[in-house]
């Protein structure tokens, strides 16, 4: 879930706390597919990436031409972020009501037994998913020219234009990325549990602690960033109490900030 916001918040230094709210919509995408065609909802998440993408490219360009280009990209472009955030969560309630809605699939409600311990498909698929997203986008910024030019557009934007790219068809295509990852996430997230429209709400709050416990920019260091928050979470949440299991996510984040300020993996 936070692939992508490490990326536009990571490396381009956009506040998008709308991603929550694209990450919902895939969940809903995949709800749609599956209930009205049967279609597996990690699959349908997979042939929307498209579609998100291209949608998260073109929310850049009005992001950019009506604040970026302007200067004006700190509080009246987080304004319009919330405005996106708060118009998607109401429109899919307004379409599906605030039931919670899930999928079917034949993997979910069936495990795996290793040793004695049984293994939700449900949540191993996802997962597996999960690693490879983050492996693909890894090599993606690592080994592609587009990839660099994301990470160039993060540190000097004069110079990559120098070198004859375009930073702001860099930076719609780093957008298109990320929402594209939240889209495939969202699909994984319904697959794990039911949604309802204001499920952005519960992860807001841990895409930002993730990127900047793992460095801001750093896919590896989400990774770890993850699991670390994850890990507490479910450890606090099993013996003291779910309403534990924030607080203790971001008790790590502001100790380990004030530890290292750049995150564990930031440079």
């Amino acid at each position: 879930m936070s692939l992508g916001i490490s990326l536009i918040f990571g490396l381009l230094d956009i506040a998008n706390i709308a991603q929550p709210a694209f990450l919902v919509l895939g969940s809903y995408a995949a709800y749609g597919m599956n209930s009205s065609f049967g279609l597996d909802p990690i699959l349908t998440g997979l042939l929307f990436t498209p579609l998100f993408y291209a949608l998260g490219a073109a929310v850049y360009r009005v992001y950019y031409a009506s604040f970026e280009r302007r200067g004006e990209e700190s509080l009246r472009g987080l304004v319009f972020f919330f405005g996106i955030l708060f118009i998607m969560e109401v429109s899919l309630s307004l379409t599906y009501g605030v039931d919670y809605r899930l999928v079917q699939a034949a993997y979910i409600g069936k495990a795996i037994d290793l040793g004695g311990i049984g293994i939700a498909y449900r949540l191993l698929v996802p997962c597996m998913v999960g690693l490879l997203m983050t492996l693909a986008l890894y090599l993606f910024l690592g080994r592609t020219f587009y990839g660099r030019a994301i990470m160039a557009v993060s540190q000097d934007g004069p110079a990559l234009r120098l070198m004859g790219a375009n930073p702001v068809q860099i930076k719609a295509i780093a957008f298109g990325v990320g929402i594209a990852a939240a889209s495939l996430a969202g699909a994984l997230l319904i697959t794990i549990a039911p949604v309802v429209p204001s499920t952005d709400r519960d992860y807001i709050g841990r895409m930002f602690a993730i990127t900047v416990l793992g460095g801001m920019g750093s896919i590896g260091g989400t990774l770890v960033a993850a699991v670390i928050l994850g890990v507490a979470e479910s450890l606090m949440g099993t013996f003291f109490g779910p309403s534990w299991s924030l607080a203790v996510s971001f008790g790590i984040l502001l100790i380990a900030l004030a530890v290292r300020p750049a995150g564990l993996f930031g440079r």
